[in-house]
């Protein structure tokens, strides 16, 4: 689902997503109607654009995660605002692209998007982790009961806090991309956790990132 106000830029979003083989199910050009059309629509991925007329895209991203909670947002924006990229990644996004990128690197994000993967321009993922790290700085509570993870899904959730993208952990340990995905995806399923930025904060709250 593609969300912009812009009709031009929304159509030709729209419009290279098909031609690469994707399915737009809907668009919106306000974040309201975005809302609703998308719990009707139910899309597995929403390009989603930071500034609305109506409401903002951090608002957006909550409405859109209450009423699908798997949904994986990629937010597109013509700034590089420290402040708008966290807000949009605490909000729930799964990734934020400058509008400056070429149709290649988007394209490429919506597939790493779709696959839970955190997607960011590049400079804006180092801004990220260390948001998290500040924010995990603060004595974590005590996690006695922490679901157990295995010895391997222990060793890809430290590589996911180290920033690395799924295929550098596949070469890295020696697996098959498709067997770190069902780690990963197993790894959130015992810690209820919704995607892998979510993962990202839990491992560096644990230390796992050093």
């Amino acid at each position: 689902m593609v969300v912009d106000d812009h009709p031009m830029w929304r159509e030709g979003v729209a419009r290279d997503l098909t031609e690469a083989g994707h399915v737009v199910v809907a668009t919106s050009g306000e974040g309201r109607q975005a809302v609703r059309v998308a719990a009707a629509a139910r899309p597995d991925v929403v390009v989603l654009d930071l500034q609305l007329p109506d409401v903002s895209g951090v608002e957006v991203v909550q409405g859109l995660r209450a009423v699908l909670p798997e949904v994986r947002v990629l937010m597109l924006s013509a700034s590089g605002e420290p402040q708008s990229v966290l807000d949009a990644v605490k909000a729930g996004a799964t990734g934020y692209l400058l509008k400056s990128a070429a149709p290649a690197e988007f394209l490429d994000a919506v597939r790493r998007t779709a696959a839970g993967e955190p997607v960011f321009t590049p400079g804006l993922a180092g801004l990220v982790l260390g948001e998290y790290r500040r924010l995990a700085a603060a004595p974590p509570a005590p996690h006695d009961d922490a679901p157990r993870l295995t010895e391997r899904e222990t060793e890809v959730l430290r590589l996911v806090a180290k920033g690395l993208s799924y295929k550098q952990i596949a070469e890295r340990l020696g697996l098959s991309h498709r067997t770190v995905q069902n780690h990963v995806q197993n790894t959130l399923g015992k810690l209820q956790l919704h995607n892998r930025v979510e993962l990202t904060r839990y491992a560096i709250e644990r230390g796992l990132d050093g």
